[in-house]
């Protein structure tokens, strides 16, 4: 399992969850970290049109290999 571990400021971490919408593409923690299935994602952003991470975090921060984001 790859993971790739994002710092994000709680506020960052609730437009997160705000945009996605649909918590078959995430997770939340018992200790808050927010975790994305990037294929769930990938799936989510293809049916909506967009991306909303990208449109949060930058489009330089995320690599899409990996199988899932954690943000904490």
């Amino acid at each position: 399992m790859s993971i790739q571990d994002i710092e994000v400021s709680n506020n960052i971490r609730k437009k997160i969850i705000t945009a996605l919408r649909d918590d078959s593409v995430f997770i939340i923690e018992e200790n808050g970290d927010l975790i994305v299935s990037v294929e769930a994602y990938g799936m989510f952003a293809e049916r909506i049109k967009r991306s909303p991470l990208i449109e949060i975090l930058g489009d330089d921060v995320l690599d899409f290999s990996v199988e899932y984001f954690v943000f904490n």
